[in-house]
């Protein structure tokens, strides 16, 4: 049996609409007002004034972003880092989370709190540059990849799902012969899809986002992922910004671009669509598998 809706129902009801609504359209207009930025033409643009549908509609500047080929080497670089990286630290960070959820591991305490001092305490940016030289690893596309094959928090939220396994389960395997790596590989890795899609998003939108790491590691410009592409593009147009602030009118700048179906705003614009749009993607499909997995690994932990 229903109950009957009373006055203050109703305006809870209407206060989470209008904080719902609010929050979407705070967090979509940004996008759109960039997708609209991005499909504007030159000369228009820089008059301002778009909000969230281009005024005079061009594809010139996702065709200038398409055919640059700084921006698809950008692009191998950055779907081979995050392919590459994200299936790394699984494997990794996913190996050191099972052995630490054995109960039977001798010292697994003491290894557990050992991991846990680098995820407050780190060796600071000098210390660590010095390492990374020392070690080989700067200006090669392996200094991408080999830093961050282990996360301790992703390994935290693994152990803990890890240890809501049954441990029947690997009575059975041992019984039959098996050891601890066909155990991880061929018993947890399956029942654990929940967590392991999990990790996967955050390993890919780590490598997918990162720009730190190649402005600090990376000189060579081939080497470059979309990230650092994107920042020198901003710069580029952020500087162009300042030096209309500083004397130049909207219509003495627009005089510059008539005539012309691109500048660097627009196609800033474009690059930073063409960058997010695979997440944007991906992520519905490891939607419910993140929510689980998330859940799993809070309860559990």
């Amino acid at each position: 049996m229903k109950s009957k809706k009373v006055f203050s129902d109703y305006v809870i009801i209407i206060a989470m609409w209008v904080i719902m609504v609010t929050v979407f359209v705070t967090t979509l207009y940004p996008f759109l007002n960039s997708l609209a930025l991005s499909l504007n033409k030159a000369d228009n643009t820089v008059l301002g004034g778009i909000t969230i549908y281009p005024r005079v509609p061009t594809l010139a500047n996702y065709r200038q972003v398409f055919t640059n080929p700084t921006i698809w080497r950008a692009y191998g670089i950055t779907f081979a880092r995050t392919f590459i990286g994200a299936a790394g630290g699984l494997v990794i960070t996913g190996a050191l989370a099972f052995g630490l959820s054995r109960k039977n591991l001798a010292g697994r305490k003491f290894y557990t709190f050992f991991c846990l001092i680098p995820m407050y305490f780190g060796g600071g940016l000098i210390p660590t540059y010095f390492l990374i030289r020392n070690l080989g690893l700067t200006n090669t596309f392996w200094v991408y990849i080999i830093p961050n094959l282990v996360n301790i928090w992703n390994m935290i939220l693994m152990r803990s799902y890890f240890q809501s396994v049954p441990d029947a389960l690997e009575e059975s395997a041992r019984i039959d012969g098996a050891n601890y790596l066909t155990i991880f590989f061929k018993i947890y890795w399956p029942v654990s899809t929940p967590i392991i899609a999990t990790i996967a998003l955050y390993f890919g939108v780590f490598h997918w986002n990162d720009w730190f790491m190649p402005n600090i590691y990376v000189t060579k410009q081939e080497l470059k992922p979309m990230t650092s592409v994107l920042l020198s593009i901003i710069s580029e147009a952020s500087f162009l910004e300042k030096m209309m602030q500083s004397g130049a009118s909207a219509a003495a700048m627009g005089n510059v671009a008539k005539g012309k179906e691109t500048n660097v705003r627009s196609i800033t614009m474009a690059t930073m669509i063409t960058s997010i749009l695979p997440i944007v993607i991906i992520y519905p499909f490891l939607q419910r598998f993140f929510l689980k997995g998330i859940m799993i690994g809070s309860i559990k932990g």
